[in-house]
């Protein structure tokens, strides 16, 4: 009877996991992917994108802050260095959270780390909407660093999350939650830029201020669901706690493979605490894994995607479009991040990460050899058209591929007494990376 008994066990568990990869296990899980992404990698998008807006009222307001408190005007030089350091103080406020993330997904739990990281994007808010009543343009910079630091942490905790949240065949798909949020973070920022709405010069604080709405919905709904089973058993030993989280992200059915490969992990760890950043780097087991961390953000920040959004308003100018016209043709390069980012999540676990990968750095290579020959021959009729295609087909090309997987490979590469150190050390270099565009790319100009 034994015998007979494991292959109908087995077989019934292979039915159960083919089922399973049809379909999201529970909308529990569903519902607490939007409410991690919603205060989390939607804030980074958001706050990169909703600063382009205000620029001009911004400079208006620092020119007449310095008027009024020195009765002298702001020299050009000085206007670029106040504008640069609120600008550029955002990914220094990030590198910083990146550093704090590991830190509290250990001390507090990836949810509750998400939580606490929404009391820091409201006090964010609050120095930059009294900026300007305040005539104070330190609070400006202050707030943006602060917020910063918030989308910092959250980059490092939400696919934290969602990655041992999810079930292990969906893992993939799953955590590309995070760069569909961050897609529709940069759409709304756009969006919400726009001059019919927040974009004109009375309502920029406002606007800057408006990303405490965000950490407002997950402060409401996100307690609503259960820590990460994986931390809840393997860090804090609470296999009662961790049941009840993967009954309800896994469902009451399917939940017992997901808790047998979490029981697997703890038992290879044998008992091991969390690792600091610096003994991965000393650890040889790791050292591919680690490599692959560090050059992929790199690769992600560095292949020129900010460059492209930089360029985009002048061609779109050379292409013969209205100035007033050019922010809602900005608005289609959010929409291609949005659609690209929801076609990845639904290839990745067919096609594969490196082919995602591979592919869309090799499209990239071809569309930026396109738009440099374009803007070469920009005095041609043609070429103006080509370079805004070229524009397009290389968001397009990043979306799909390095845009997408990027944020994934942390949390599959690692186990679980890793995996906070080597999401520190990942977002470090991606905002060391992004400081560095930021810095460089107006002399490379």
């Amino acid at each position: 009877m034994e015998c007979c008994k494991h292959p109908a066990a087995a077989g019934s568990r292979a039915k159960g996991r083919k089922r399973a990869n049809h379909k999201l296990p529970t909308w529990m899980l569903f519902l607490a992917t939007c409410a991690a992404g919603i205060g989390g990698t939607f804030q980074y998008g958001y706050n990169v994108s909703v600063i382009n807006a205000p620029t001009e009222h911004i400079h208006k307001f620092l020119n007449d802050t310095w008027w009024e408190r020195y009765q002298a005007a702001l020299s050009p030089g000085m206007l670029t260095l106040l504008w640069s350091t609120v600008a550029s103080i955002f990914s220094l406020g990030g590198l910083f959270g990146a550093h704090l993330g590991g830190r509290l997904a250990i001390w507090l739990g990836r949810k509750g780390g998400l939580l606490m990281n929404n009391f820091i994007a409201v006090l964010a808010a609050l120095l930059m909407g009294i900026s300007s009543p305040t005539g104070l343009y330190e609070l400006l910079i202050a707030g943006r660093f602060l917020i910063g630091v918030n989308t910092g942490i959250g980059l490092c905790l939400q696919p934290l999350y969602i990655g041992e949240a999810a079930p292990k065949h969906l893992r993939g798909a799953m955590t590309m939650g995070s760069s569909i949020f961050l897609t529709g973070g940069i759409l709304t920022g756009q969006i919400i830029g726009l001059r019919e709405l927040l974009g004109e010069d009375k309502y920029w604080p406002f606007l800057l201020s408006s990303c405490c709405f965000p950490a407002f919905f997950q402060l409401l709904t996100l307690p609503w669901f259960p820590e990460s089973p994986r931390y809840l058993f393997i860090d804090r030993g609470d296999e009662m706690k961790c049941l009840q989280a993967l009954k309800c992200f896994h469902g009451p059915h399917q939940y017992q493979m997901e808790m047998e490969d979490i029981q697997q992990e703890r038992a290879a760890l044998g008992g091991e605490k969390p690792k600091k950043p610096w003994e991965l780097f000393t650890d040889r087991s790791v050292r591919w894994q680690l490599i692959t961390v560090i050059l992929m953000p790199m690769g992600q920040q560095l292949s020129g995607i900010n460059a492209i959004y930089f360029y985009a308003s002048y061609i779109f100018t050379e292409a013969g479009i209205p100035a007033a016209k050019i922010p809602y043709v900005t608005l289609g390069t959010g929409v291609c991040e949005c659609l690209t980012a929801l076609t990845c999540g639904l290839l990745i676990e067919s096609v594969g990460r490196r082919r995602l990968i591979l592919g869309g750095y090799s499209l990239m290579t071809v569309w930026c050899v396109v738009l440099t020959c374009s803007l070469t021959y920009q005095a041609n009729t043609w070429a103006p058209y080509l370079s805004m295609a070229s524009i397009f087909a290389f968001i397009l090309s990043f979306g799909l591929g390095p845009g997408g997987v990027t944020n994934i490979l942390t949390a599959e590469l690692f186990t679980q007494s890793s995996r906070p150190a080597a999401y520190m050390i990942a977002g470090s270099m991606s905002w060391l990376s992004f400081f560095t565009i930021g810095m460089l790319f107006p002399f490379i100009v």
